[in-house]
């Protein structure tokens, strides 16, 4: 294997981590990247979105986020990461070579910097993990009061499958943005939960997942019309503040 062989799977490595903050799935995966070129110690990325119109804060987290796991990279000197077609193209990438936060990009529409933005949706992939997580170990046979009893040590002790694997290993990824007790399994509030109302706490933060897949369909139909066969139609450029949304659950 070649050193920049082995380079550019590094980058692919690092941007397969970074995910779409809406949707908790991969950039990569959701067919985000469109090239990743190497020159001596920089990177050049550059992506696409599904509309023309996306989220500004959204695209502006992406683009930050890929930008930041490639520099993490040891041997990588500079990262520049380029959005195509987007109705804020100018300001997101200049913002974003800059290192600016959300904020200073779009100092008069934004209300929320990338940290706000980033917690908001760290805390929907939290629920969506731990809905998922958890419905596996009560399909497994697992008492409720057994798994809500569990630390974070014993869930990890825990002997599971390769499904069970993943799904745990996922979640551990969120489990530090909820504060509370060093139990395994809190509300995004750091509060215990109970297995007598276990249940009805699974249907409430269900709708989190449901939410997230509609999206994600839909996203991935808006990408295959826009870039396949299906001709883009662009609308006329509406107000920024219209296209800034914080997520509402």
């Amino acid at each position: 294997m070649t050193n920049g062989l082995a380079r550019t799977e590094q980058v692919r490595a690092a941007l397969d981590r970074v995910t779409d903050p809406e949707l908790d799935e991969s950039v990569v995966e959701l067919g985000f990247i469109t090239g990743v070129a190497l020159a001596d110690d920089h990177v050049a990325v550059t992506f696409r979105l599904p509309t023309y119109w996306c989220a500004a804060n959204f695209s502006y987290l992406m683009a930050s986020d890929m930008r930041d796991a490639v520099a993490a990279l040891p041997w990588v000197k500079s990262v520049s990461v380029v959005l195509d077609e987007h109705m804020f193209v100018e300001a997101i990438n200049d913002g974003v070579a800059k290192s600016q936060d959300f904020t200073e990009a779009f100092p008069t529409e934004a209300n929320a910097d990338l940290a706000g933005i980033r917690l908001n949706f760290g805390l929907k992939s939290f629920e969506r993990r731990q809905e998922a997580l958890l419905r596996h170990l009560l399909s497994l046979g697992h008492e409720p009061a057994t798994i809500l009893a569990l630390n974070v040590n014993g869930l990890q002790r825990l002997t599971l499958n390769a499904e069970g694997d993943s799904l745990r290993t996922r979640y551990l990824e969120r489990r530090p943005m909820a504060q509370g007790p060093e139990l395994a399994f809190v509300t995004r509030d750091g509060e215990k939960i109970m297995d007598e109302t276990l249940n009805i706490y699974l249907r409430n933060i269900r709708r989190v997942g449901l939410n997230a897949e509609f999206n994600g369909a839909l996203c991935r139909g808006l990408l295959a019309a826009r870039y396949g066969d299906a001709p883009a139609v662009l609308p006329e450029k509406p107000e920024l503040i219209d296209f800034i949304r914080m997520g509402a659950s």
